[in-house]
């Protein structure tokens, strides 16, 4: 398997991306608490790049491929428990950034009453993410290389650079129709 990528490299590798948004997020925090007052921009722009990288993007080929094709294998208990963790962790996840996307919508709309929930939020999204990083990292990619061969290696990072080329497709045509019904 000399020189072949295993196709957890571009899933750690957006684990960077994603802690280096985390850190940014753990930052604005701190601001936001110590000037009493959320920035609505930052959280969209952050809400944006959860929703569409984390989620879409990397949640995306994590589930839909990787997690996917584990599931038609015949894993120890200790993997199955450790996939079933990161499915719930991934819907946590989307359901955090629901609700703090709803909390920001109302801040922005003049309600006071929703920053401390958008401080609760925040602080639940920059804690779970280095914990669900650090499983994946550390605990569960490599060991589960172990149940495909080359061959199957190989398709599973196909399927990723073809999930990545669909969705910028996917995220421009979406950009252009909402400019298109706004004209």
């Amino acid at each position: 398997m000399d020189n072949l990528m295993l196709p957890i490299e571009p899933l750690i590798g957006e684990h960077r991306l994603i802690e280096k948004m985390i850190a940014l997020m753990s930052m604005r925090w701190k601001r936001f608490k110590q000037e009493n007052k959320a920035d609505v921009n930052f959280i969209a722009i952050a809400l944006d790049f959860m929703r569409t990288y984390a989620d879409k993007c990397h949640h995306g080929k994590e589930e839909d491929i990787l997690f996917r094709d584990l599931d038609r294998k015949l894993l120890s208990s200790e993997h199955k428990k450790i996939l079933q963790e990161l499915r719930d962790e991934h819907n946590q996840a989307r359901k955090t950034v629901i609700r703090l996307a709803e909390a920001r919508d109302k801040y922005a709309a003049g309600s006071q009453e929703t920053f401390m929930e958008i401080l609760n939020l925040t602080k639940e999204l920059t804690e779970l993410y280095p914990k669900h990083i650090e499983k994946e990292d550390k605990h569960f990619f490599v060991p589960v290389m172990q149940y495909f061969n080359a061959e199957e290696q190989q398709k599973m990072l196909e399927e990723f650079w073809e999930s990545d080329r669909i969705l910028v497709h996917l995220i421009y045509g979406n950009v252009v129709e909402r400019l298109q019904s706004q004209s």
